[in-house]
């Protein structure tokens, strides 16, 4: 099963030192699912072939204009473009009064439906159940109401031995059971013990989006062991005072927290315009979590 992020944008603030502003394209099963949409998504959209017409649910994690400024322009493209079908989109409550008021003055009708999600930024709440994932919001600290994202794929049925259901000339009417885990009784009465049939699929993966914040252990349980770990990382450590003060993360600190939730890998963005090279930020990180990796524009991390 798929479970891939190409980030899009990794810039604060500004696009700067041909880095756009935040967003993130997860593809979980085929499904692409939008992470926040920075001024100029579309453009990056264009240039790595992301193709909004496959992107069916769009996150948004708060309302400072370099995590949603994109939003409307790429709504409207997706009408020019024809789109018909359903399009769900979750952030904060007042997120769908700007939608529908720059709409409104635009005399935009969408020509698809489109179902907004409010956020509750107070606690962490399971907002989409599919087939293939659970959306929780990660409640964050930051100058405004502001949350991550936390992505769980759902366990998998059993994986069938299919060469030794083939010479044990097992029925396949009986392959959907031993999925779930039945043992197969043949006509002569001999039990078949499930694990004997099939093999045990692979370990769910997880991915956390973790927004503008300020260090606060506060949500640390929530995002521990996960399979990949996105944290801003604005400024170098020695700007802390600045962090704290603006309510952002340091790389170092971005680092202890990969370290102290159990993360098996980080990644990490949300670079300040004062940086025109990433270098030092990312060894930084690595200083105190070694498997750690810049979000880079383009890049593609198989999780």
């Amino acid at each position: 099963m798929k479970f891939e992020l190409t980030i899009l944008g990794s810039s604060s603030a500004t696009p700067i030192f041909n880095r756009n502003p935040t967003s993130q394209v997860l593809n979980i099963n085929e499904r692409l699912y939008m992470i926040d949409c920075a001024e100029g998504t579309q453009q990056q959209m264009l240039r790595y072939d992301v193709k909004g017409s496959r992107i069916d649910h769009i996150f948004i994690s708060h309302l400072h204009g370099d995590h949603y400024l994109g939003l409307v322009g790429l709504l409207s493209s997706m009408h020019l473009n024809g789109r018909t079908k359903p399009l769900a989109i979750y952030g904060p409550p007042h997120l769908k009064e700007i939608i529908y008021l720059q709409l409104t003055y635009s005399e935009t009708t969408l020509q698809y439906p489109m179902e907004f999600v409010s956020i509750d930024a107070e606690k962490a709440t399971v907002i989409l159940d599919n087939h293939d994932v659970t959306v929780e919001t990660i409640p964050l600290f930051h100058g405004i109401p502001c949350t991550g994202f936390l992505f769980r794929e759902k366990k998998r049925l059993r994986k069938l031995l299919k060469e030794k259901l083939e010479r044990l000339k097992i029925p396949v009417e009986y392959f959907s059971a031993l999925k779930k885990g039945a043992d197969y009784t043949a006509t002569d009465g001999t039990v078949l013990k499930n694990d004997t049939l099939t093999v045990d699929s692979d370990t769910p993966k997880s991915y956390a989006y973790c927004s503008d914040t300020m260090y606060n252990e506060a949500y640390f349980e929530q995002i521990s062991n996960v399979t990949l770990l996105y944290h801003e990382a604005t400024f170098l450590n020695n700007m802390l005072e600045r962090a704290v003060e603006t309510q952002h993360t340091t790389a170092l600190q971005a680092g202890e927290i990969a370290l102290k939730t159990n993360a098996k890998k980080l990644i990490i963005g949300h670079f300040s315009a004062r940086y025109k090279t990433l270098s030092e930020l990312l060894d930084e990180a690595k200083s105190v979590f070694p498997e750690t990796e810049l979000a880079t524009e383009g890049k593609t991390f198989v999780i």
